[in-house]
Order: C-alpha cells, then sequence, then structure tokens
C-alpha cells in the first residue's frame, strides 16, 4: 500500500468525528501488547501552549541523554510532524507499516483517525524502545484517547474556552475535563492560578504543584532578538520563542524538569534548540512574516500582545481564515487591537472551513477590510504592508507554506 492509499483511508476515518470514551483504546491496545507501558510518558494537557510545552519538554530530555519520543498535533505541512523520534520525523514506509498493523488488529472496532493515529504512535515508539515519550493531549483530557497512559507526570498548560460544544459552558467544566488526565500519585504541574481552574484541579489531585507559587518568576521580551526572557529564583533563562506566555510555559517544564532531577546547566544548553513551527514563526525578515495558529480567543489575545511589542507594529496586516466553529467574534477583536488591515481567504476546501467572502461579511471588527478566495492573491494584498501575520488555522499555515513557501513565491 503506497503513504497516499494509507493516508487516505486515515483521514476517511474522520467521519467517525471525535468519539468520547476510552474502550476501543483500550481494546486496541490490549490487542498490541499494551506498547503504551513500555516507556516514561511526560503526558500535557491544555487549552493553549501544549506544542510549544512539549517541544521544550523534548528538547531538555534530548539534551539530558535520552531517546525521546514526541506526539503533537494537528500536523501544519504533513501527517509525520505528528510522531517524531529523536528530532526525526516517522517515515511514510513505518507509517503504511504500522497503519496495517494496527488496522489488521482493530478491523472489527469502529475507531476514529485519532485513535488508529494514537495506536500507531504508541506501537512505533514501543518497536524504537525510546526511553521518554512527551505526549500531547488531542481534545480535552479526560476521554482523550492518549488518557491510556500512568505518566511519570502531566503537565497542565494554560486553560481557556475552546470546543465549548464538546468540553463544556464554563471554565470550570473545560479545566475539569483536561484535569482528567491527572493520575492518583502522579505528581501534575499547572500553570493557571484561577479558582475554578484550582478547583477541577484540586478535584483530581491531593497536592497540584501550582508553578507561580512555588517560585519568584518574572518573565519579559527581547524585541531585537524576538526571544522570550524568563527569570526563575533570579536565574535567567532564554527561550527562542517569543512571546510572554512562552515564560509561563517554560515555567512549567523547568518544574517538571526540576522534579526528573535534571541540572539546570542542561536546562540552559537545550534552549537554544527548540523549534515549534506554527507559533510566532517568522519566515522572512523583509517583510517580516509571521506564521501564528492563533485560533481561538485566549492565543489570538496572546498574538495581539505579542505583537504589540514589535517594531513598525503600526503597519501589521492580518492574512486570515478561521474555521466555522470557532468564536469568529471574539478573534477578529483581538486582532483588532494591533492593526486595522485584515485579508481574508478561504478554506472552504477543508471541514468546517469559511470562504473568504463569508468571513468578510461576519467581521463587524475592521475598517480595512478585504477578501480573495485565493491565497495567493490575498498574499499579494497582504504584502503591501511591513508585517504580515498569517493567522486563524493551523490550516491556513499549511496551506500558506505549500502555496506560497514551498513554491518560492514569497
Amino acid at each position: 500500500m503506497t503513504i497516499e492509499k494509507t493516508l487516505e483511508e486515515l483521514y476517511g476515518l474522520s467521519v467517525f468525528g471525535i468519539k468520547l470514551g476510552l474502550q476501543n483504546m483500550e481494546e486496541i491496545l490490549k490487542r498490541l501488547d499494551n506498547p503504551h507501558n513500555k516507556y516514561k510518558v511526560i503526558h500535557i494537557a491544555g487549552t493553549n501552549g501544549k506544542g510549544s510545552t512539549a517541544s521544550m519538554t523534548e528538547a531538555i530530555l534530548l539534551e539530558a541523554g535520552y531517546k525521546v519520543g514526541k506526539y503533537t498535533s494537528p500536523h501544519i505541512n504533513r501527517f509525520n510532524e505528528r510522531i517524531v523520534l529523536n528530532r526525526t520525523e516517522i517515515t511514510n514506509e513505518d507509517i503504511v507499516f504500522y497503519y496495517n498493523l494496527v488496522k489488521e488488529k482493530a478491523k472489527d472496532i469502529p475507531a476514529t483517525f485519532f485513535e488508529i493515529t494514537t495506536a500507531i504512535m504508541f506501537l512505533y515508539f514501543a518497536d524504537k524502545q525510546i526511553d521518554y515519550l512527551v505526549l500531547e493531549v488531542g481534545l480535552g483530557g479526560r476521554y482523550d484517547a492518549t488518557n491510556v497512559v500512568l505518566p511519570e507526570l502531566s503537565i497542565i498548560t494554560s486553560i481557556s474556552m475552546d470546543h465549548i460544544n464538546i468540553l463544556g459552558n464554563t471554565l470550570y467544566e473545560i479545566a475539569r475535563e483536561k484535569a482528567g488526565i491527572i493520575k492518583k500519585g502522579v505528581p501534575v504541574f499547572a500553570i493557571d492560578t484561577k479558582e475554578d481552574i484550582k478547583k477541577a484541579i484540586f478535584e483530581e489531585s491531593a497536592n497540584p504543584v501550582f508553578v507561580k507559587e512555588k517560585y519568584q518568576f518574572e518573565s519579559y521580551l527581547d524585541n531585537t532578538n524576538l526571544l522570550t526572557l524568563a527569570k526563575i529564583d533570579n536565574e535567567l533563562f532564554e527561550i527562542p520563542l517569543f512571546g510572554k506566555f512562552q515564560g509561563d510555559n517554560f515555567l512549567l517544564v523547568y518544574s517538571a524538569m526540576e522534579y526528573l532531577g535534571i541540572d539546570k546547566g542542561i536546562i540552559k544548553k537545550a534552549l537554544p534548540k527548540i523549534k515549534w513551527p506554527g507559533r510566532f514563526e517568522i519566515i522572512n525578515r523583509n517583510p517580516l512574516i509571521i506564521l501564528d495558529g492563533a485560533h481561538n480567543e485566549d492565543s489570538s489575545l496572546k498574538l495581539a500582545e505579542s505583537l504589540e511589542e514589535l517594531p513598525n507594529k503600526e503597519d501589521v496586516c492580518f492574512l486570515t481564515s478561521i474555521l466555522e466553529d470557532k468564536d469568529i467574534g471574539k478573534i477578529l477583536k483581538n486582532f483588532r487591537k494591533v492593526s486595522q488591515n485584515i485579508v481574508y481567504t478561504s478554506l472552504s476546501d477543508f471541514h468546517r472551513g469559511l470562504s473568504a467572502k463569508e468571513l468578510f461579511d461576519k467581521d463587524l471588527h475592521f475598517e480595512n477590510k478585504k477578501y480573495f478566495e485565493d491565497i495567493e492573491n490575498a498574499y499579494i494584498e497582504a504584502k503591501k504592508h511591513k508585517i504580515i501575520v498569517v493567522a486563524g488555522s493551523f490550516y491556513l499555515l499549511s496551506k500558506f507554506k505549500k502555496v506560497i513557501l514551498d513554491e518560492n513565491r514569497l
């Protein structure tokens, strides 16, 4: 079977949607001899910052000499990005091989795309005999397909309102789902200290570590070099990801790594090696082009706050498309805080995507707005400004990279 045919079959499983419950996953893994129990796991849940936190953790564990697997979603350019061993993506041949193994074992189970993908990942990493798996939750936590592990520790990043149609209508309900990854006797490190979030976490753990209460901590931005600086108990760390919230993500990782006994010197040495595409990712300097997967109220606000720190911030233009189930109004309101220029393009070829005209018509915030269904024309328009921010959906970032970046149309 070719990689194209394999991925076509895998993506075809999406029609089952996001199915809550762990019975399918547990049964598939049992038939595969429970590969998820064969290495140490660091489990990461939260609304925003999971991927950055996973990449920081991965870099530090690698620097400490461990063999490390990382599982994140969604991918930006290609499926292989989801399953990474020692910073190398899974090969097409291995995707085909492990898909066929899992498919055979799960043929009578109506599994979803994410369940099958997660089973492939667990089995692949068991065969590769990794030391640690850095495991990012797909959606929520409690009923997520990844929540079959007994981890060394759990990390809960920033929690905000997202996926309310699935996870709940209040911050407490959403936090309860995220806190569902906590296991009895397993340390948990959390960043949020809002009462609703703390309540949800305390329901699952008697002694969680709220890292902002444990350390003397501050973070600030280096606007010239586009770095984030974090000071923890008077020790300075340089994080090569831009955004004040990246300091929070690092504090979580620092606390978790300290628990594992990893030396500060190793942590500092690892930091310059961190890479995390699609999160304030600078792909061009003149004009400055930033790709950011901000796709909900909280991440769009954090993006706006980071953009506020830039020189030439008065000439920012957003190139945007947003999926229909997102809070489009609140995302645009946050974008508007740093710019009055926006160009809409289409994601109507994606599930839940909208056309450029539909987004243009929904926009009540921007004075200077334009729309082009074709992303090339949208980019030509956006290029009239000094800073172009491509944001609103990871699917948009994927499309931009394929059509503009890969075809050398910058």
